[in-house]
Formats: structure tokens, sequence, C-alpha cells
């Protein structure tokens, strides 16, 4: 056990998002440190959500299915919550360019009138906002630290940057403690697994790989990538929610292991234990979006949180792969 995860016993907390792959594992692990845990998920299509996710710890959790703007519906959940891990939103890239208002409205709008609940409730309670590094886009010094100058590249970037923004301006205003953490390319159990084009990389590779189909790489495959385990992703995001001093911060959760698209589909070809690649013009929708190589700075996570990723790629992939094959009708169903 962690130094940090032994105050989580008996700690009411609520995450948004819950039913997502990242919330989802996040729930699991605070549900085993003792926590009391509230969840509100809208069950979106498009966000990841699945409900074969909580599998055999539904009965444990206070779920409530609405959206995170919801004030009648997440208010109640936020009473005497001191603890908020705020995961929820649309993450789709592609789709936030060909329907923006949509995403508009669910990384926006829905996020300030959370916002504006938590203040409805006395402010004062911890928020940990899982933000991504999309909100970056594409930068010229590599690895990228927080002091980099946001350059979002498609819709989703700039609503999330907004967010992010939101969330830092009630921590000043309403006393909503807040701490922003922007992710890499989280990976693992319980993530979405779909072949199209607009499904995150991992998701899409270990896809098709399972399905016995040469996994397509777009364009040459030398853009660099670090990918974080999911269990990694959770070890961060309890840090910076239990971790006092964090207040008004904003944080780099990324992988140590650089690598290649080319050399991530080969691993995840080792760990299903064979199959083809192909290299492949990037789709349209797709390269108008590429921000090409990208890698963070997490020097300032390892300081203030003392967090470092401890799951090595090759036994992240060796555990997800072992986990869809023994629930693959959970999630390749239409």
């Amino acid at each position: 056990m962690l130094p940090f995860e032994q105050s989580l016993q008996g700690r009411r907390v609520v995450v948004t998002g819950g039913v997502g792959f990242i919330g989802s594992n996040l729930v699991r692990r605070l549900l085993s440190l003792g926590a009391n845990v509230r969840v509100v998920d809208s069950l979106i299509a498009d966000s990841g959500a699945n409900l074969f996710n909580l599998h055999g710890v539904d009965d444990q959790i206070d779920l409530r299915v609405a959206d995170l703007g919801d004030a009648n519906a997440v208010g109640p959940l936020l009473a005497g919550c001191d603890l908020v891990f705020n995961l929820a939103g649309q993450l789709n890239h592609v789709s936030s360019i060909s329907d923006p208002t949509r995403d508009l409205s669910l990384n926006c709008a829905s996020q300030l009138r959370f916002l504006e609940t938590c203040r409805a409730q006395g402010g004062g309670m911890k928020v940990v906002f899982a933000s991504t590094r999309q909100v970056y886009g594409a930068q010229d010094e590599l690895p990228v630290g927080e002091d980099a100058q946001p350059r979002p590249c498609d819709v989703n970037g700039i609503h999330k940057l907004a967010a992010e923004s939101y969330h830092l301006l009630y921590g000043r205003l309403h006393g909503i403690r807040t701490t922003v953490l922007r992710l890499s390319n989280v990976y693992g159990p319980r993530m979405p697994v779909r072949s199209g084009a607009s499904t995150p990389l991992m998701g899409r590779l270990v896809c098709k790989a399972l399905d016995g189909q040469p996994l397509e790489v777009f364009g040459d495959g030398r853009q660099l990538r670090d990918v974080l385990d999911v269990e990694d992703a959770v070890d961060g995001l309890l840090a910076a929610g239990c971790s006092p001093g964090l207040d008004g911060e904003i944080l780099n959760l990324g992988g140590t292991e650089v690598t290649s698209v080319g050399e991530l589909a080969r691993a995840v070809l080792d760990a299903v234990g064979g199959g083809t690649l192909k290299k492949v013009p990037f789709p349209v929708d797709r390269k108008t979006i590429d921000i090409g190589s990208i890698y963070l700075d997490c020097s300032k996570a390892a300081r203030l949180l003392e967090w470092r990723p401890r799951v090595s790629l090759r036994d992240g992939l060796a555990l997800t792969v072992a986990f869809y094959h023994q629930h693959r009708r959970e999630y390749w169903r239409s």
C-alpha cells in the first residue's frame, strides 16, 4: 500500500465518469481501500462507459445515471463529500470536429454547471480534474512540461483546456480546491476496444490484434508516444487527491517508456502471440488533427506527488490482453 492510501479509509469520495475506463479502475481501487464511493455517469455512447466495468462491485457504490451538470442528481452525491475525482467527459477527438456543439455541451457547459453545484454545496471540497495531454497539441520541444504553451489542434482539446480554466478559477474564487492532471495515453483493462480509426490508439491496436486483423499504423509509424498503464494513472489520481499543498497546480502524468507508434503495435502483437503489421496513409479526419511526436515531462509529479509509473509496457500489455481474453463478450458487443 502506498503511504497516502491509508488516508482513504472511510472517506466519502465522488467519482464522475466512474463507469468509464479510468473511472471504473479508480472506483475499484477506492473500494479496496475502504472509501465510501459515489459515482455519477451519463453512460453516453462514446464515453467508454460500460456497466460491466463495475461488475462485482456495483452493489458497493451509490450510482446515479445522470449528466454531470444535473444539479438535482449530482448535488445530493456531493453532500458531505470532501474529495471528488472528476473524470467525466467526451473523449472522441474526431467527433469533436464533426459535432463541436455537442463537445461544447459535454466538456464545457456540463463542467461549468458541475462546478456551480460544488459551489452551491459550500465549496471546500478537493476536486482532481482529469485533463489530457491533448491540450498541448503539437510542440517543438520534447518532453513537454506543464509550462509549455498549449496549442490544441482539435475542438476537444480546446474544450478540455477551457474546463481546466474553469476548475482553477473556481478554486480561486469559491474555495473549491482543485488540482489538474494532464494524462498521457492511458491503456489497460476496461478501456474501450474497437477497430474504428476514431478509437484511441491502444484500444484500437488491442482490438485488432485479438481479432487477428492486421494492425494498421498511420503514416510511417515513427511518431513517439509515452503510454501509461491505468494502475499507474490511478496511483497519480489518488496521490493528487490525498497530497496537501497542490491547490491550483497542473501536473503531467505520463509513461517513462518513450516508444514509437510502430513499436507499440509490435509490442501488442507480441502480447497476443503474433500477427501482422502494415502502414497505411492517415485517414483524412485524423491527419488534420495529428500532432506528430509527443511525450510528457513528469518530473513535477515526481517531485510533488512522489509519483512514478511502476508498470512496464510488457507487463501492462500482458495483463490487458489476459483481461480481454477472459471478458471478450462484454466488450465486443455491438
